[in-house]
Parts: C-alpha cells; sequence; structure tokens
C-alpha cells in the first residue's frame, strides 16, 4: 500500500515537471513567434518610437545611448533565447534593432568589466544566484548556439563582492539534459 502511494506520487510528480516544461517551451514559442512577426513590422529609420512601443510593448529598461539616443531593453529570459536592444535616436525613430545575446557579445565581455555595463549590453539575466562564502554572483542569460533548441546554452558571467567581472563561462543549458 505504501509502496504504492510512492509510485503514485512520484509519477504524479513527473507528470508536474513534463507539464511545466512544456508550458515554458510553449510561452518560448509563443514569444519567438510574436517577435519575428513585431520586428518584421519595424523598419529602421522609419519606425517611430511610438510604433516601437506599439509592437513590442513597454521595456524592460531604457538607457541613455550615444548623442541624445535612448536604448530600450526588450527581455525574452528567462524562457526565452533572446534579448533585444532598440535604438531610439534623437528624432524619435527607430536607429536600429539588435539581438544582444550572441558569440560576439559574450566575447565583448571582459575582466574588470563593470556589472552595470554587462547589463546595458547583454539585457536582464534569467538569473542571478549569489554566492556568498565565494563573495561572487553569477548572472546566467539563455541563448542558442545555433537554429534549433537542442543548441541551447547558458552563459555566465561571475562577478565579484565589487560587481566587476571576474570570468565567463558558456555551458550546454541543463533544462535540454533534464528534459525540460
Amino acid at each position: 500500500m505504501i509502496f504504492r502511494q510512492l509510485h503514485q506520487t512520484r509519477r504524479i510528480s513527473a507528470l508536474c515537471r513534463l507539464r511545466t516544461g512544456l508550458l515554458a517551451a510553449g510561452v518560448a514559442l509563443a514569444l519567438l513567434a510574436c517577435d519575428v512577426q513585431n520586428i518584421s513590422e519595424l523598419e529602421e529609420g522609419i519606425s517611430t518610437e511610438e510604433d516601437v512601443r506599439e509592437k513590442m510593448g513597454e521595456p524592460e529598461a531604457v538607457w541613455d545611448g550615444p548623442d541624445g539616443a535612448q536604448i530600450y531593453e526588450y527581455n525574452r529570459q528567462p524562457a526565452g533565447h533572446r534579448n533585444y536592444m532598440i535604438t531610439i535616436g534623437p528624432d524619435g525613430r527607430m536607429a536600429s534593432l539588435r539581438q544582444v545575446l550572441t558569440p560576439e557579445n559574450f566575447a565583448r565581455v571582459q575582466p574588470g568589466m563593470d556589472m552595470t555595463d554587462v547589463r546595458k549590453m547583454l539585457g536582464k539575466p534569467m538569473k542571478i544566484t549569489p554566492y556568498e562564502a565565494r563573495r561572487e554572483t553569477h548572472y546566467d542569460w539563455r541563448y542558442l548556439d545555433g537554429p534549433n533548441t537542442g543548441d541551447s546554452k547558458i552563459f555566465t558571467v561571475v562577478f565579484d563582492a565589487d560587481l566587476k567581472v571576474v570570468s565567463t563561462m558558456s555551458v550546454s543549458d541543463p533544462d535540454l539534459e533534464r528534459g525540460r
């Protein structure tokens, strides 16, 4: 009797994890589909700030850019694999739209860099983990290192107690290995 209840509890737990994983994957796919559609309707030099907000919604953050521009951050973490930075020029028109979670941007993250500079470059991370005993904080971003969802990886930036970059690393997404 107890064995049967334990087995049933484990089965229910496994089904709940599967359902949660499928839901997260569905949300990520829906976001990607919406982004692809909305991005295709925005044109550099033509679309206005109002157009960007209409298509993409309210930005996660707004950063000051060069020459009076503003940079709008559109975060797709933790379920997605992309973060977008959209530059609105001083004339109120979209000057550029970039997906920033790329190997090229990861290579620009250097030891000694300030956390705020990394955040402005890559957008909000999917997860922030403080390690008090080591006096470190890890910021993680999920990204694709190829065309398929099976190419999902995690880019981690390790900061010291002063929130300066110590090191970086990329690993396979542990959620793939767990079947989520």
